[in-house]
C-alpha cells in the first residue's frame, strides 16, 4: 500500500505548490484537509506552512537561498556604490570647481536628500505594486542620472544631478527590502538583513574606492561611468530573477498608513536611532578627508581612500549582527553597537594614522551592530504596512544624514576635527538610551513567551 502512494508522491507536491501559486489557501480542500496533512506530513516531509514561505522568484521555480542572497548582494552593492562616488574626492573637487569643503560636500548630501525626499512615495508604491517594475525604472534612471554626472562640467548641475540620482534609490532599495519581507519567515528575517546591510557597506566601500583610485591615473569621472554602467548591468540581472506575476498581499482593508506608524512610540524609538546613528555615521566619513589631508597628517587622495578599507569590517559583520540581535535581542546590540561606535570615534583625536585606521574599523563595526539591530526590529514590530514602514526608516535614516553632514559641517569650520567627535557623541546616546529602552521591551516579552510556555496550553 505505501509503495503506491509513494508514486503519488510527485503529483501530491506539484499539486500542493499549484494551488499555494494559484491563490488557493495553505490547505487543500475543507473535505481532503486531514487527509492531505496527514500525506504531507508524513510522506512529503515538508510542512505546510514551510512550503507555503519558500520563496518563488519565477514561473515554475524556487529560488535557492544562496542564490537569492547572492543576487541581491549585487543589485545592494552597485546601487549603494553611486551613493558616495564624490566623498574620497571631496578635496580635489573643491580645489576643480573653486568651492569650499561645504559646498563640495553637496555632491554627498544631496544624494541623501533626494533619497530622503522619494522613500515614501516609493514606500506606498512598493505596498501596491510589484518590485520588477520599479526596480527596473528606477536602476535604469539613476544609472542615466550617473552618466550625466560624469559629462557635466558646472558644479550646480553636478548636485542637481546627485539630487536626481538620489531620487531614484528608494526605487531599488526600499521595494527590495520589502520583497524580501515578503518572501522570507520572521526567523531568517534579521540574517537577511544583515546580508542586505553588508551589501550596503561592500557598495559603499567599492564606490569610494573606485573615486579614490581612479583619480590620480584618470579622472573622478570616470568612476561614475563605471559606476553607472554597473548598476545598469546589476538592473537588467534583476529583471530576468524577479517575479514578473508577484503577487501583493492582502490587507484585508487593515494596511497601517504613515500616521498610524508614526503614532507609534516604539517604532518612533526605531526611527530615531537610524536617523542619529546614520547622521553620525556620515559625519565621520564626510569631514575625515579634510581632516586627513590637513595638518599633522597631510596624506594624498590614495591613502586617504585606503582607510576606507575599514569598511571591510562592515561585510563581516553585518550577518552577525543579525544573529547578536537573535542571541541577545535587538535593543541589546544597538545599545553595545552605540557605546562601540562611541568609543572608536575618541581614538580619532589621538594623532596617529594607526589609531585612526584602528578607530574606523571600531565605528564601521559599532554602526553597523546598531543599523541591522534597528531593521530587524522594524520588521519584526511590523504586521501590515511594511513599505511604508521602512520607507519611514529610510526618511529619518536618511534625514538624520543629511542633518548631521549640515551640522557637522558647522562643527568642522568653529571647532576643526574636535568639534565634529562631540558632535558624533552627542548623536550616540539616542542609539544607546534607545537601545536600553528596546531591550528592557525584550526581556519583558521573552519573560512573557517563557511563562505561557510553562503553564502550558489552556484546555
Amino acid at each position: 500500500m505505501f509503495n503506491g502512494i509513494r508514486g503519488y508522491r510527485p503529483f501530491l507536491r506539484a499539486w500542493y505548490h499549484w494551488d499555494i501559486r494559484s491563490g488557493g489557501s495553505e490547505y487543500p480542500p475543507e473535505k481532503e484537509r486531514s487527509h492531505g496533512q496527514r500525506l504531507q506530513s508524513h510522506l512529503l516531509q515538508v510542512p505546510l506552512v514551510a512550503a507555503a514561505k519558500i520563496p518563488v522568484l519565477s514561473a515554475g521555480r524556487e529560488e535557492g537561498s544562496a542564490s537569492l542572497q547572492a543576487r541581491v548582494f549585487l543589485l545592494v552593492a552597485a546601487t549603494f556604490s553611486t551613493i558616495y562616488l564624490t566623498q574620497p574626492v571631496l578635496p580635489v573637487l573643491r580645489e576643480e570647481f573653486g568651492v569650499d569643503p561645504a559646498k563640495a560636500s553637496l555632491t554627498v548630501s544631496a544624494v541623501i536628500f533626494g533619497i530622503a525626499l522619494a522613500t515614501l512615495p516609493f514606500g506606498r508604491l512598493a505596498d501596491r505594486l510589484p518590485a520588477r517594475p520599479i526596480i527596473l525604472a528606477g536602476g535604469t534612471l539613476a544609472s542615466l542620472c550617473g552618466f550625466f554626472c560624469a559629462a557635466t562640467t558646472s558644479f550646480p548641475l553636478l548636485v542637481a544631478g546627485r539630487f536626481l540620482q538620489g531620487v531614484f534609490v528608494p526605487s531599488l532599495t526600499t521595494c527590495l527590502v520589502v520583497f524580501l519581507v515578503r518572501r522570507l519567515p520572521p526567523e531568517r528575517l534579521n540574517v537577511a538583513m544583515g546580508a542586505y546591510v553588508s551589501a550596503t557597506v561592500a557598495g559603499g566601500l567599492g564606490g569610494r574606492l573606485l573615486a579614490g583610485f581612479i583619480h590620480p591615473p584618470l579622472h573622478w569621472r570616470y568612476a561614475f561611468v563605471t559606476a553607472s554602467a554597473l548598476l545598469l548591468l546589476a538592473t537588467i540581472d534583476a529583471g530576468r530573477w524577479l517575479p514578473r506575476d508577484e503577487r501583493i498581499p492582502d490587507a484585508g482593508g487593515k494596511e497601517a498608513g504613515f500616521a498610524a506608524l508614526l503614532s507609534r512610540h516604539d517604532l518612533l524609538r526605531i526611527f530615531s536611532v537610524g536617523a542619529a546613528s546614520f547622521g553620525a555615521f556620515s559625519s565621520v566619513f564626510n569631514y575625515l578627508p579634510f581632516h586627513l589631508a590637513g595638518p599633522p597628517f597631510r596624506l594624498p587622495t590614495h591613502l586617504i581612500t585606503m582607510l576606507y578599507l575599514s569598511y571591510l569590517v562592515g561585510v563581516a559583520i553585518g550577518p552577525f549582527a543579525g544573529r547578536l540581535g537573535n542571541r541577545l535581542g535587538n535593543g541589546a546590540a544597538m545599545a553595545s553597537g552605540g557605546a562601540v561606535f562611541g568609543a572608536s570615534i575618541l581614538l580619532t583625536l589621538l594623532p596617529s594614522v594607526l589609531a585612526v585606521a584602528a578607530s574606523l574599523a571600531g565605528v564601521c563595526a559599532g554602526f553597523f551592530i546598531v543599523h541591522t539591530a534597528a531593521v530587524g526590529a522594524l520588521n519584526r514590530k511590523l504586521a501590515t504596512g511594511r513599505g511604508r514602514g521602512n520607507s519611514l526608516y529610510v526618511l529619518f535614516y536618511y534625514l538624520g544624514g543629511t542633518a548631521g553632514i549640515t551640522a557637522s559641517g558647522l562643527a568642522y569650520d568653529r571647532a576643526g576635527w574636535r568639534g565634529v567627535v562631540a558632535l558624533v557623541v552627542i548623536l550616540l546616546l539616542i542609539p544607546v538610551a534607545a537601545g536600553i529602552v528596546e531591550a528592557r521591551v525584550d526581556r519583558g516579552e521573552r519573560c512573557r513567551t517563557s511563562t505561557s510556555e510553562k503553564r502550558g496550553p489552556t484546555v
